[in-house]
């Protein structure tokens, strides 16, 4: 389950790994991290390992609160647990003003470079497919993720209720969602398992996809 801006193509490095694995091809404009989860309910099997990366982990955190009974495994990945925070949302809107004055290559071209690892931000090969990913979404997409992620559901109390296997994976240099936010969901998930990944940003999937992978493998393999 991929995060704001993004679809698929976050998980390009998991898919040629992982063969069989089914990718929600992004959100779209549904506007409410419920109605995102419901989507994901309504197309996935069964049963359930579920990963999610940034918006896609809250929406992953829904899907276990609705089906707990369905998710066998759970990963979440480069995210947070907060509530909604002071001038969070004026960033947000002067983000989707941008879009609407400017275009969207506008939106993405502020937002996207503190996405990543400092370090990547003038790696074309990391930065082009990125761009090109969160520009193909528009505007109007931007607008129903960022309602939907102003309106996120409290989930700090949900944490400790859940009993399967649990990975929590950040890169080291993520500056949105920082390694101390996910040693406190480690920390309020019994038995979850954290992996920092050194060097990379908050577009881990792809920034370091084989060390992702490698945590993947080891969550898999957890026993039940």
């Amino acid at each position: 389950m991929p995060g704001l801006l993004c679809d698929g193509r976050i998980f390009s490095p998991q898919q040629a790994r992982f063969d069989g694995a089914l990718v929600i091809d992004g959100f779209g404009a549904r506007r409410s991290i419920e109605e995102m989860a419901r989507h994901v309910i309504d197309v996935a099997p069964p049963r359930m390992a579920l990963l999610g990366h940034s918006m896609g982990a809250r929406v992953a955190l829904e899907v276990y609160r609705a089906v707990p009974e369905r998710v066998e495994r759970l990963a979440l990945v480069s995210t947070g647990i907060h509530g909604v925070q002071p001038g969070e949302a004026a960033k947000r809107h002067a983000l989707l003003e941008l879009g609407r004055s400017a275009g969207m290559a506008a939106l993405v071209d502020r937002w996207l470079p503190p996405m990543v690892a400092s370090g990547r931000v003038t790696d074309q090969a990391l930065m082009t497919p990125l761009r090109t990913m969160a520009i193909d979404q528009g505007v109007p997409v931007f607008d129903a993720q960022i309602q939907a992620l102003l309106a996120r559901p409290e989930v700090e109390s949900l944490l400790p209720t859940i009993h399967c296997p649990v990975l929590v994976a950040v890169g080291s240099d993520d500056v949105w969602s920082p390694p101390t936010q996910h040693r406190d969901i480690a920390g309020k998930i019994s038995g979850s398992t954290l992996r920092i990944v050194a060097g990379a940003g908050h577009m881990l999937p792809v920034e370091a996809g084989d060390a992702l992978n490698l945590a993947i493998e080891e969550w898999l393999a957890l026993p039940m």
